[in-house]
């Protein structure tokens, strides 16, 4: 088994890897439209903190970011298997799959969306984790 923690991506709020290869699978932490920084993609905040949070740009993010993560174990987004995605809002998921779209297809990962009461940050709208298979190179 391997594990990584990624130095150019937002550090994981507890003590998990970004992703863990076990065998000839990888597991990807839920991911965020989280920057390095802490800022996050798809929200925007101004001068008198009115917020304005973008699920569509968030998921674009959420999948690159997880695009990028899957990289590290040379893996892409057409080895993963299973997406688990978790919405804050379900009034959201029109949006969301058409960005999706953008991405996958039907011979696309398998995928579960589900509604949370909260993500680990107020400006989070979207949340994914993810499974790839990708076999160990000999």
């Amino acid at each position: 088994m391997e594990s990584k923690v990624l130095q150019h991506k937002a550090k994981p709020r507890g003590k998990f890897p970004h992703i863990k290869r076990v065998g000839d699978f990888l597991f990807v932490s839920g991911t965020s439209s989280r920057r390095k920084d802490n800022s996050i993609e798809g929200a925007e905040v101004d001068e008198y903190g009115a917020t304005e949070l973008d699920i569509k740009k968030q998921t674009r993010a959420v999948i690159l970011n997880i695009k990028d993560i899957l990289s590290e174990m040379d893996a892409d987004l057409e080895d993963l298997a299973e997406l688990t995605c978790f919405l804050v809002n379900m009034n959201d998921f029109k949006a969301y799959n058409e960005v999706y779209a953008e991405f996958f297809n039907e011979n696309g990962p398998t995928r579960t969306t589900v509604a949370v009461h909260q993500l680990p940050h107020p400006h989070l709208l979207i949340e994914i984790k993810a499974v790839a298979y990708k076999p160990i190179s000999k």
